[in-house]
């Protein structure tokens, strides 16, 4: 192992020195334009317009073709101390807060995945960390329509979960008697302290937010208080800063939130309480333990408990980036529960007991003096007075498969991430795109249609890294919610085709009959290819976006290519080396204008989140 270290260190040495052997010095190239080594007249020397001059010792930048012939096509020196300045000022700040990220599932391989996802897809994060934060409100408004023992509590399970693969079942009228019975209020009540374990603020994470929030101020006095020649490499540099902006709120929104993501305590919590969950039965209250091994409310881990283990798979990884795929099982599971709690809320308004050969015992609340507790004996029964009690009168109206106010979540939740990360990321592209010394300038921030091709604006390879980063980014949103969408239509058509056999225990056998069929088929292999595709994307884009940042520090970018913006501008593509004092004042106008933008959208995201966090729960539901 040693040899072949000290081989691969001998490599990379020698590689760096052969670079540096053949750098470029553009300054000393642009010198010997100027003193006609290459000849005088329109050879390629030009201002920094674009225009080709007569008088070559007037020259601040040359055309593609010149600078090669002059310059050759390496880059400008790689120096170490340079680039270990600029990569710990304003990449390695940025590294390390993705550490402050929430985690928690207990496969090492899963959490990478995660950060992958995080990383290479920025709006998927702020997508997930949205919908958790509206899903949050949604359900907090929903059971405020409800009035019965531990609605709060319900609603405070319910949206710790989010981050787990959540079930609900009435089998055997086990969620019934759950909601019901008055002996499971303790089970309510114990389940909410068991997971009431805080991921939240902390000594590093400050530190982690601190550091990343001073680096990214003294980018911004580094690019406002140096001297032009400086600041302009300042510049190209400093928009790592903006480029990697996103990650702030991101990782403050789940800060605030906090959530419940550590698979084993989250597991466990949820089985302690299920051992002290009660069943209705033909004579008395007994241990669900004691009669099956169902449970009304249950965490999908195994794999046995999924009927298609590997179309569902995401919705069992608990990291909250994940919450997407989780979406739409969760608002099912919600609107569960929250239809029993409809219900058994319309019979205590009219004073009905389960029992109805039991009249009803009303109890006053000595603080106001209202009839608002339900006493215990109204809530005792057989099974089938449960289940009678919680059975809505009417019928029920018909569920939509995808749930109520789904897609409206979805578009709030979709413009906040587009919002974050273009306003972030494409704050980054404006600041390098505007850039003089890259040949990638326009007079303002807009579109303008220009007949000289000259001054018409071209992507450099900064610019396009950064703006096939973001891209890229949308495309795997994109994929993964598509994903999501197909997972659970084919994981509930069988619900939608044949209710009863959904109650029955041929359930999961059915499932898969029907699933090969065509219209379940297409969309099931539609949906694992879009999320494998999705990932191995989102794993590419991260490595591009950290190698491109790397090799700015490097001075990779600093070369005729990148600099004349071949990529953009094809053959009027030049290469400005010299900058002219009427060049600063609109380069300084699109830095303001970019560090505004991603600090605008940075802020708007976590003004968001603290408006719409801890919403008011239904009243106290310690009533019985």
């Amino acid at each position: 192992m040693r040899p072949a270290g000290a081989k691969l260190l001998a490599l990379v040495v020698l590689s760096l020195s052969v670079t540096r052997l053949n750098a470029t010095n553009f300054d000393q190239c642009l010198a010997r334009v100027q003193n006609g080594d290459f000849g005088t007249g329109k050879i390629g020397a030009t201002d920094n317009h674009g225009n080709v001059l007569e008088d070559v010792a007037q020259a601040t930048g040359l055309t593609y073709r010149l600078c090669i012939k002059a310059c050759g096509p390496g880059q400008q020196p790689f120096q170490w101390t340079i680039f270990f300045q600029q990569f710990s000022s304003w990449l390695l700040p940025w590294l390390a807060l993705i550490s402050q990220l929430p985690f928690g599932p207990k496969d090492r391989l899963d959490n990478l995945e995660s950060v992958l996802l995080t990383v290479g897809s920025p709006m998927l994060a702020a997508y997930s960390l949205a919908l958790t934060v509206l899903n949050g409100r949604w359900i907090a408004r929903r059971f405020s329509k409800h009035n019965y023992p531990n609605v709060r509590n319900a609603v405070r399970v319910l949206s710790s979960l989010q981050q787990a693969p959540l079930r609900v079942t009435n089998e055997n009228a086990l969620l019934a008697s759950l909601i019901v019975l008055p002996h499971n209020s303790e089970w309510w009540r114990e389940l909410i302290e068991w997971l009431a374990y805080p991921h939240t603020w902390s000594i590093p994470a400050v530190s982690s937010i601190a550091w990343v929030v001073t680096a990214y101020n003294f980018t911004i006095i580094d690019l406002f208080m140096g001297d032009p020649p400086n600041t302009i490499n300042a510049h190209s540099q400093g928009s790592v800063g903006s480029l990697w902006l996103w990650l702030l709120p991101i990782v403050i929104g789940w800060l605030q939130l906090s959530p419940k993501c550590d698979e084993a305590r989250v597991r466990s919590a949820v089985e302690r309480a299920n051992k002290i969950a009660y069943a209705a039965t033909d004579i008395h209250p007994v241990l669900v333990q004691e009669l099956t091994e169902q449970r009304a409310i249950y965490l999908a881990f195994s794999e046995e408990d999924e009927d298609d283990d590997v179309l569902r798979r995401d919705e069992r990884i608990t990291a909250p980036i994940y919450n997407y795929a989780r979406f739409f099982p969760w608002v099912q599971a919600v609107e569960e529960v929250s239809g029993i709690f409809k219900v058994v809320s319309d019979h205590y308004h009219l004073h009905r007991s389960v029992d109805s050969g039991i009249e009803w015992v009303a109890m006053t609340d000595r603080g106001s003096g209202h009839y608002s507790k339900v006493h215990e004996r109204n809530r005792v029964g057989n099974i089938s007075q449960v289940v009678s009690y919680c059975l809505d009168p009417g019928g029920g109206a018909t569920r939509s498969r995808w749930g109520p106010d789904t897609f409206s979540r979805i578009a709030i939740a979709s413009a906040l991430a587009f919002l974050l990360q273009w306003g972030t990321v494409g704050a980054a592209f404006i600041s390098v795109y505007l850039a003089p010394t890259t040949g990638e300038q326009v007079s303002t921030l807009f579109w303008t249609v220009n007949t000289d091709e000259s001054n018409m604006a071209g992507l450099g390879c900064r610019s396009a890294s950064y703006l096939l980063y973001g891209a890229l980014s949308t495309v795997i949103w994109s994929m993964l919610v598509t994903s999501s969408f197909l997972t659970h239509y084919v994981s509930t058509s069988h619900f939608h085709r044949d209710k009863q056999l959904r109650q029955s225990k041929r359930n999961r056998s059915c499932l898969r009959i029907f699933s090969s069929s065509y219209w379940c088929s297409a969309p099931r292999h539609l949906a694992i290819f879009l999320r494998r595709l999705a990932k191995v994307l989102a794993t590419f884009n991260a490595i591009w976006i950290v190698g491109t940042c790397v090799s700015q520090f490097a001075s990779f970018f600093d070369r005729c290519y990148c600099g004349s913006s071949v990529f953009g501008r094809g053959k009027s593509a030049f290469y400005v080396v010299k900058l002219v004092s009427e060049d600063v004042p609109p380069m300084k106008s699109a830095w303001i204008g970019g560090v505004c933008l991603a600090g605008g959208t940075a802020v708007l995201f976590v003004g968001f989140v603290n408006v719409f966090i801890n919403p008011p729960l239904p009243d106290s539901d310690e009533r019985g």
